[in-house]
Parts: C-alpha cells; sequence; structure tokens
C-alpha cells in the first residue's frame, strides 16, 4: 500500500510538471512577445540554458518596449556586445518572483549581472520592485520604470513577467549625479579626487545634497581646507557588506560613513532623515550601490560630521547642519562638468520603502530571497548579445 501511494505521488508530481509549458512553450503563448521569441530563436543555446534553469524570473520586453528603443541607445548596445550582455543579464531576477508578492514596499531583487565591467555590488546588480499605481514596477537605472503588463507566465523555471520597457543598466555614481541634476556634489567629488573611489567602491550608500544645499553653505565650503572638504564629502557615504537601500534603514538606524563619524536615520509618517537632513528620492540605483538624493530643496542641509543633530521626527523639513555659514552667488563646484545626456526619471515624491513605510520599519514586503541557481551559463548570454536587438 505504502508503495503504491508512493507511486501514485511520482505520477501525479510528472503530470504536474508535463503540464507547465516550457520556456519556450510559454513565450510564444503570448503574442506580446514575439520579437522576443523572434530574437532568442537565433540563439538556441540561451533558450536552452535558460530553458533548464531554475528558480529564475524572467523580465520580458514585450514588442512595444523594443519599439521604445531609440537609435542612440540600439546605437551604443549593438556597438558594445559587453553591454548587450549585461544588459540581457540585468533582466533575469535569481529567485522566483510573483506579482502578488510585490508590495508597496520597495524590495530590491538580485539579478543575474554580476560582470565588474557593469557593477560592483555583491550577489548581483538589483532592481527595485514595487507597486506603482497599482501596478507592479520594476526600476533600473536612473530611476527608470518598467510596468507589468502581463504577470505570472509560469514555466518550467520559474516565471516571465511582460515589461513594457527595457530595464536600463545602473550608471556610475558620477554619471547618475549629473543626470539627477546634482552637478555640485560630483564636481566636489572631483575637486576632492574622490569621484574615481566613489565609483569604483562596491557596495555603496551616498547621500547626495542637492546643488541649493550646498550653495547655500558655498561661501563658507570654499575657505575649508581639501582635508575639511575631503571630511565632509566622505560623511555623506557609507560602505558596507551590500548597499544600504531603503528596505535595510529602519527609525533609530545608525550607519558608519567613510568618514568614521556616524549618521541616524529617523523616520516618521514616511518622512525619512539622515541627521537633520530629510531624503527625498530614495533608492536611485548605481553600478555600485545607491544614492539618496534630492534635486531640489528637500535635502536642506550637507551633513556635517561635526554636529550630527538629529530631526524633529514630526519635521516636514531638514535642520541646517551647518550654522552660521555663509552661501555663495550660484552653486559651487559645477565649472567644467559634463551636461547630462539623460535625466533622472522623475515621478510624484514617495516616501522611501513606499506608501506602506509610514511605520518605523520597512521591509521587503514578502518578496522571495534570492537563491544563486548557478545554472544559468553567462557564456550563453554572451553569446547572445550580438543578436539581441537585430
Amino acid at each position: 500500500m505504502l508503495y503504491k501511494s508512493i507511486s501514485l505521488l511520482a505520477l501525479a508530481g510528472q503530470a504536474l510538471a508535463q503540464n507547465t509549458p516550457t520556456l519556450v512553450q510559454a513565450l510564444n503563448s503570448s503574442s506580446d512577445l514575439s520579437q522576443l521569441s523572434a530574437v532568442l530563436a537565433l540563439n538556441p543555446q540561451l533558450v536552452e540554458t535558460l530553458g533548464s534553469a531554475q528558480n529564475i524570473t524572467i523580465l520580458a520586453p514585450s514588442n512595444a518596449a523594443f519599439g521604445k528603443v531609440d537609435n542612440a541607445t540600439l546605437g551604443a548596445l549593438t556597438a558594445n556586445p559587453a553591454l548587450l550582455a549585461a544588459t540581457l543579464q540585468y533582466h533575469v531576477l535569481n529567485g522566483t518572483v510573483y506579482g502578488s508578492q510585490v508590495t508597496n514596499t520597495s524590495a530590491f531583487v538580485p539579478t543575474l549581472l554580476t560582470d565588474t565591467q557593469f557593477t560592483n555590488v555583491t550577489g548581483g546588480q538589483r532592481v527595485r520592485a514595487q507597486l506603482r499605481n497599482g501596478n507592479v514596477t520594476f526600476y533600473s537605472g536612473l530611476n527608470l520604470n518598467s510596468t507589468v503588463s502581463q504577470a505570472n507566465v509560469n514555466f518550467t523555471g520559474g516565471v516571465i513577467h511582460v515589461i513594457d520597457s527595457l530595464l536600463t543598466v545602473p550608471e556610475s555614481a558620477g554619471d547618475t549625479l549629473t543626470a539627477a541634476g546634482l552637478t555640485s556634489l560630483r564636481g566636489a567629488l572631483n575637486a576632492t579626487n574622490l569621484l574615481d573611489t566613489i565609483n569604483n567602491t562596491p557596495n555603496i550608500t551616498i547621500f547626495a545634497p542637492s546643488n541649493a544645499a550646498l550653495q547655500a553653505i558655498g561661501g563658507s565650503l570654499a575657505s575649508f581646507s581639501a582635508q575639511d572638504q575631503t571630511n565632509v564629502l566622505t560623511y555623506h557615504a557609507v560602505v558596507g557588506a551590500a548597499p544600504g537601500y531603503s528596505s535595510g534603514l529602519t527609525n533609530g538606524t545608525v550607519l558608519s560613513t567613510v568618514n568614521g563619524a556616524n549618521l541616524t536615520v529617523t523616520i516618521n509618517q514616511g518622512r525619512v532623515f539622515v541627521n537633520g537632513a530629510r531624503v527625498t528620492t530614495p533608492d536611485v540605483l548605481i553600478a555600485n550601490g545607491v544614492v539618496h538624493c534630492s534635486r531640489a530643496n528637500y535635502l536642506r542641509s550637507v551633513l556635517n560630521p561635526s554636529n550630527g543633530t538629529i530631526a524633529n521626527p514630526s519635521a516636514t523639513a531638514g535642520v541646517v547642519a551647518f550654522s552660521g555659514a555663509s552661501s555663495a552667488s550660484a552653486a559651487p563646484f559645477t565649472s567644467g562638468q559634463p551636461s547630462a545626456s539623460r535625466t533622472l526619471a522623475t515621478e510624484p515624491t514617495q516616501p522611501a520603502g513606499g506608501a506602506a513605510a509610514s511605520s518605523s520599519t520597512m521591509s521587503t514586503g514578502g518578496v522571495a530571497q534570492a537563491m544563486q541557481t548557478g545554472s544559468v551559463g553567462m557564456g550563453a548570454i554572451l553569446g547572445a548579445a550580438a543578436v539581441f536587438f537585430l
């Protein structure tokens, strides 16, 4: 009797497996993926490799998503096979994530992008998953978002979500600051020979003041010694075992900065402060970590390593950390800085961690933790790069 029961269970498992489509069958089941299917058909090795993988989520660009690719982007991708490969890797999540697991609270899911030419984040570059206006949305580089138009297309190795735009591989910290209009901070990092360090240090978190905030103390900042300027700038950076995404920040979190002094996070009713400075644009993904930045006056004060004043939790704006500092007539350190070829995507201001972040703890909202499958060969994905956008 026991043997018969085990046999019945085995047969049931086989039937279930047979009813789950393969990757090719799942892709062909949606007419909106005909262009992606045609592209993948040019590289059967990639299809076979992805099809045999387990516990992955494929963010599959729709036909309309391919149609959005502008000539400049297309040219950059086709001229750089490594970037094409990185783009492919970035569309595969290392873990199975169903649409129902994505909530108003931001979650940061590792992808198969681990190539150190493009990322320096332990465990793979992340995408940010979050509900936006009730839609499952994935945020990538430059805060660009891709909305799921068809969720939970199952296949034998995991799940596919059809998305309406290609993901953008996160850019360097310096280029992202330029795109965000934070040219004063980028210029200050360049002037103090910190820009290369900021661009290349793994798992970095940057709290980025606006041009207006730096201009407000610009008169005094110009008189600081080079070492004092360096001390101020390194107080805005944290390096750890992983970047400081909003999901890991809780009320009262203490962060040790590159400067050596500490920062304190305060969260109240969705408003997030670092010491006395308010963050309004959290979780901008960069190649080696994350930037919490402001392109307006909301981050009112530059962080001061000699003044760790913590904001009043009921406040709506930051407090001045450099009391008595003199302002400059223009935003400092902007001379000679590059112009932005792309800009950071804008959307209505939202608290870090999403609308659900009014409590003191921001969690990943139940999104599956990534599991390193080790079953997707990077050689196969590299081989697909040459035909990805043909």
